[in-house]
């Protein structure tokens, strides 16, 4: 029986986003391994491999976990391994070295959105592009998930034969087709405090530097002054140790920012969301605009790579400078004044979101699979 191993640094990754894949190669009749930091139990997968990968690279499990995995390959000896995430990629790749030319494994790597890009630090390019470029040589085929990251792999990794672009990992359809009386809408509003006439917008993601989540609050700070109703949700885990709640507390915005927390209810939270607003300072294909999109909400979000893939500026949303609170204050106040805006940008997005949708991804995927298939 053939064997495919999937890898990323944490469960949450392959369970967010793979198990689709998980699916396929089951059906295709694999054995199908996994490999993260973690003990969740994962579906469709036949055989679960702790692996110490950590997330930054100068942790030194990550050199253990070199030689753990590189143990395992060699027992399983895998016909295709697909790695996901930084420090799991760069791990995996160089573990299966040896398998590349004793088994002739498979490897094959998606990038959710490389480090280095333009506008990116010196510090990023310093350390990840070097990094990225020698183990290209090790990488049979590279995926990238928007079209910046594409045309610069095209241009730099030339030791890749195999690159390509597969608009992310795919919107489940059958996750967002939920249907919601106005009685659970006014429910759900209610249990967060929230009455029937407010402004609500939502920012699904983990509280961290990143997320830049500081420039809502400065928008907020200013919209809520001539705006009482408006409302801004935002559900994530918090990885910043309480610091934009500090912030809110200390400003009183607490009755109009939400902390929510990790959510399971995102589909069910924006079917009481008026606006979607993102202000990550770093994105590779952004799954909760993607999600947004389909569930037919109106974005304001800060420009990034994957943003400029998914937002067509004055169509479906607006593209906001990053850190510009002006600017941003000044859409999202557009889009409370003008409901028959935001309810053409929301049909808007039901076309645009189409290249996205699982199905569409799955079958680029399916072809890229069969293509290594074919030529073994």
């Amino acid at each position: 029986m053939k064997k495919v191993l999937f890898t990323a640094t944490v469960d949450s990754h392959i369970l967010a986003f793979h198990i689709p894949y998980l699916k396929y190669f089951k059906e295709q009749g694999y054995e199908v391994h996994v490999a993260t930091n973690g003990s969740a139990e994962i579906p469709y997968c036949d055989k679960k491999y702790t692996v110490s990968y950590e997330r930054s690279p100068y942790k030194i499990n990550n050199i253990k976990a070199i030689f753990t995995l590189r143990k395992i390959l060699l027992k399983e000896k895998y016909d295709i391994i697909h790695t996901h995430t930084p420090m799991g990629s760069v791990v995996t790749r160089l573990a299966a070295k040896t398998s590349r030319k004793k088994f002739h494994t498979r490897v094959i790597y998606t990038a959710h959105g490389l480090h280095f890009f333009k506008g990116a630090g010196i510090k990023n390019w310093l350390l990840f592009y070097p990094v990225e470029k020698y183990l290209a040589k090790y990488t049979d085929t590279l995926i990238l998930i928007n079209k910046e990251d594409y045309q610069l792999a095209m241009k730099k990794f030339k030791k890749c034969k195999d690159i390509h672009y597969v608009p992310g990992v795919g919107i489940d359809k059958e996750k967002f087709n939920i249907k919601m009386t106005q009685k659970e809408k006014t429910a759900l509003r209610k249990s967060l405090n929230l009455a029937s006439t407010d402004f609500v917008m939502m920012y699904p993601a983990e509280l961290n530097k990143n997320k830049n989540n500081i420039l809502l609050i400065e928008v907020m700070t200013t919209l809520i002054k001539k705006y009482p109703n408006i409302h801004l949700l935002l559900a994530g885990r918090d990885s910043y140790n309480g610091y934009y709640q500090k912030i809110v507390k200390e400003r009183n915005l607490d009755h109009n920012i939400h902390f929510l927390g990790f959510r399971k209810d995102i589909p069910s939270l924006l079917k009481i969301t008026d606006l979607s607003v993102a202000s990550s300072l770093r994105e590779g294909l952004p799954v909760n605009i993607m999600e947004a999109m389909y569930m037919e909400v109106p974005i304001v979000a800060t420009i990034a790579r994957g943003v400029m893939d998914l937002i067509k500026n004055n169509k479906n949303g607006y593209i906001i400078a990053k850190n510009d609170v002006k600017s941003f204050t000044k859409k999202v106040e557009k889009l409370y004044n003008d409901k028959n805006r935001r309810l053409l940008m929301a049909k808007n997005n039901k076309e645009l979101i189409k290249p996205f949708m699982l199905d569409k991804v799955m079958k680029e995927m399916e072809k890229i699979y069969e293509a290594g298939r074919n030529e073994e």
